[in-house]
């Protein structure tokens, strides 16, 4: 199987004999044939037509004719009319675009420059004239029908039309509706029956290849995979000797068989394996001030955390406990931090450790023959989440405290000890990874992608049925879209669908496919449009967005507000967010978009506590969204968004917001920054100028020369390039653009830095954050001015 798609490859097909075109190609004496002898029935006709068309061939030999002689005439024979097949490719653009009886018909100053000597006789003359006379009305009224009946059998000529009309996405999107999405996602769920995801992945290129999505692919990779060991890990208590399992329930061999698949979905992905008895310390949610006041309270050398999940990744707050000399750690999500709606009290959960990819192969695709590196484990610490009751229950009360809807958190009580006996085990093996891919090629830039991304596995033994609504959408979009392109209509830059593999452990596919291909899409990606768990709640639209794309998601979330009460005071942010996106906007900083409905109380809540993966039954889904109403909003509002970035002949980027996106981070933030502050109101500076001088011209048809909207183009996909930064904490997004949640809007690397180091001028670390913020923006100050030097020598060469 080839595993390299064909990027570069563009197909062009043209319709023979379209409008105004037929009157130009040459009509052969080969259409005189039996089938048209109603046209041409008499002999002599026939006769003197060939005679004249001998004729006019050695009158077009002669000086003069040259410059309407195409190249390669001989080889351009129309044949019969029942067969015609002329490529309007074929025709040389140096060449008279006339035929040559046509142009003789138009050229009147013919006779006075090239006359024949005059005939011995009037009555021959006479005779000879009115036989041209008949053959060429003949032939003319032939022509005429020839060029309607190829007119009428020909579809329209749809690659001529504008395939960014507005009117034509509505047209593409009303037929995408809320049942037949509905239909999809239980028939997904039927599908998925194996452990791993190379049948769900056939399926679904068969699928996609049925709806006519072109080379469509089915990508795979051999990665290293950690799944649960033969048995939970378990939990005893030293000083009463009860064992227990994640979910708190004895270590009895009925509670195992009563919940065997939930029980080994509880693990750490990539944790170390072993047993360790120690203390278990109360860290909260992990923080700089948290680890602050525990160390300087406690010996936490090979002691066991008890780690709240959220307000910070996961990776991040792992770190902090392994630089602190902890051994373990317990994770759990504190009942106070969950929507009401949904009650996990008593639910298992797993995580990865995996900041993406094979850990196998960091850094590079895992192809047959590349290196191995030898990596069971990515950290030092044995690591269990447990569900929230077991957490109440080691840390001893009698039961969750709810006064007046008012939660009490869940604390350990700093006077009080507990000691346990942590047992982790997981099992690494190699396994392969699919990817299906297709692609929609572009019309006029088809080496410029848009890509859309879903998954399609939700780990080991899960439930869950996420995965099962990411597809439906995209598929439900891929239909939407192919009726349209069977009618002749394609979008002017190629659309990529991508359904990954191995998200669970840690975008593992998307990783892979990203790093096969990093050269080219490095270049050429232009948006990264994400459907990672589309639907989370009921009570709010959360549209995620880079800076340059905020204005446009936001335009689409208002309109679909006006129509939907599900979205009250939309905000579009630009956050870190879970999914496949990441290595697009890490590695490659690509903007991206992503549309998901949540309830507001998560939103509200900490950020970070979708790292907890949770079995969601397929009940549950159709609970939350019983209508599929949310899942057809989500299709057509990422439908509209990717319709548009594929087809407008400037990109809808805003580079302003860019700029001001950074003067925002670096306002109201701790300490203040002068020097920063000045470099950022330049960039502002250059981006006003870059959007006034360059983009407005190019956004108006009467201005906009296509060789500067694809010079715009190119700096525009580009820009978000300039903000990656090489080191940054574990967990926390190279592109510093993205924030750690909404409710602070400076950058996250600068605020880490200033708040887990001494808050010192001298402080090295905090000196490099500064550096790298610095480096960022001057890149971006040198992309705007480069691009505006390169327009202004272009006006001076035309000038």
């Amino acid at each position: 199987m080839d595993s390299h798609p064909k990027l570069w490859e563009r197909k062009t097909s043209i319709c023979p004999l379209q409008g105004k075109k037929m009157a130009y190609q040459k009509v052969n004496a080969d259409l005189r044939t039996s089938g048209h002898s109603q046209y041409l029935d008499n002999d002599d006709i026939q006769a003197t037509a060939l005679d004249l068309e001998w004729d006019m061939e050695k009158e077009l030999e002669e000086p003069g004719f040259d410059q309407f002689q195409p190249d390669n005439a001989e080889t351009q024979n129309l044949g019969h009319s029942e067969t015609l097949d002329l490529h309007l490719d074929s025709i040389q653009p140096a060449t008279s675009p006339k035929g040559r009886f046509q142009r003789l018909q138009e050229e009147s100053d013919y006779a006075t420059h090239y006359t024949r000597s005059t005939p011995k006789s009037n009555h021959c003359n006479f005779c000879y004239l009115l036989k041209i006379i008949c053959t060429a009305t003949i032939l003319f009224i032939f022509g005429i029908l020839i060029g309607y009946n190829a007119h009428t059998d020909c579809p329209p000529d749809t690659t001529l039309s504008r395939s960014n009309d507005p009117q034509l996405y509505k047209d593409i999107l009303k037929t995408i509706k809320a049942e037949d999405i509905k239909k999809s996602f239980r028939n997904l769920v039927q599908l998925y029956k194996s452990k791993d995801d190379m049948e769900i992945s056939k399926k679904i290129k068969t699928h996609w290849t049925a709806l006519g999505l072109e080379d469509t692919q089915l990508m795979n990779y051999s990665v290293l995979l950690d799944f649960p060991g033969p048995s939970p890990g378990t939990i005893t208590v030293s000083s009463t000797g009860q064992c227990f399992f994640p979910d708190g329930q004895p270590c009895r061999e009925e509670a195992r068989k009563d919940h065997s698949q939930d029980l080994l979905s509880s693990y750490a992905a990539y944790s170390a394996k072993g047993t360790l008895q120690a203390d278990v310390i109360d860290v909260s949610y992990g923080t700089a001030d948290d680890f602050k006041r525990i160390t300087k309270l406690k010996n936490t050398t090979n002691q066991i955390a008890l780690l709240k999940l959220g307000k910070l990744p996961l990776l991040y707050k792992l770190s902090l406990l392994e630089k602190a000399g902890f051994g373990g750690a317990l994770l759990y999500t504190d009942p106070c931090d969950v929507p009401t709606s949904e009650d996990l009290s008593s639910e298992t959960f797993m995580v990865t450790l995996n900041p993406g990819g094979d850990p196998s192969t960091p850094g590079y695709p895992s192809l047959d023959g590349s290196f191995r590196q030898s990596r069971p484990n990515l950290t030092s610490l044995l690591v269990q989440p447990i569900s929230a009751s077991f957490a109440k229950k080691l840390i001893g009360l009698p039961k969750l405290r709810m006064d007046n809807d008012a939660c009490s958190p869940l604390e350990l009580p700093y006077n009080e000890k507990r000691t346990i006996h942590l047992q982790v085990q997981t099992v690494t093996e190699f396994k392969a990874v699919f990817n299906v891919v297709g692609y929609l090629k572009g019309l006029t830039s088809p080496d410029r992608y848009i890509i859309v991304g879903s998954n399609h596995h939700a780990g080991y033994n899960y439930n869950g049925q996420e995965w099962a609504s990411s597809t439906a959408i995209i598929t439900a979009f891929i239909q939407a879209l192919m009726l349209r392109v069977k009618k002749g209509w394609r979008p002017e830059r190629t659309i990529v669908f991508c359904s990954w593999g191995g998200t669970t452990w840690g975008n593992i596919g998307s990783y892979e496919w990203g790093e096969d291909f990093t050269k080219i899409l490095q270049n050429n990606a232009v948006a990264y449009i994400s459907l990672h768990s589309p639907v989370r709640g009921n009570t709010s639209l959360h549209p995620v967005a880079s800076p340059s794309l905020q204005q446009l998601v936001l335009e689409k979330s208002k309109f679909n507000c006006s129509r939907r009460a599900q979205c009250p005071g939309t905000n579009v942010s630009s956050v870190q967010i879970q999914g496949d996106a990441d290595y697009f906007i890490n590695h490659l900083g690509v903007p991206t978009v992503q549309f998901a409905y949540e309830d507001i109380k998560a939103l509200e809540g900490p950020s970070f506590l979708s790292e907890a993966i949770f079995p969601k039954h397929a009940t549950k889904m159709e609970e939350v969204d019983p209508s599929f109403n949310l899942h057809e909003a989500i299709t057509k509002l990422s439908g509209e968004v990717i319709l548009q970035i594929a087809s407008e002949p400037v990109l809808p980027f805003n580079a302003l917001d860019i700029a001001l996106g950074v003067q925002n981070s670096l306002k109201g933030g701790e300490p203040s920054v002068p020097y920063l502050l000045a470099k950022a109101s330049r960039l502002r500076e250059s981006a006003e100028l870059f959007q006034s001088d360059e983009m407005r011209p190019a956004n108006d048809p009467k201005e906009r020369a296509a060789s500067r909207v694809r010079m715009l183009n190119d700096i525009l996909q580009d820009l978000e390039k300039n903000f990656l930064v090489e080191q940054v904490p574990p967990g926390f997004y190279r592109n510093i653009l993205y924030h750690l949640d909404g409710k602070t809007i400076q950058f996250s690397i600068l605020k880490e830095a200033w708040e887990h180091c001494s808050p010192l001028a001298s402080n090295e670390t905090f000196q490099e954050a500064l550096s790298d913020v610095l480096n960022s923006i001057n890149s971006a100050q040198v992309s705007f001015k480069a691009g505006l030097d390169v327009f202004e020598n272009v006006l001076v060469e035309k000038n």
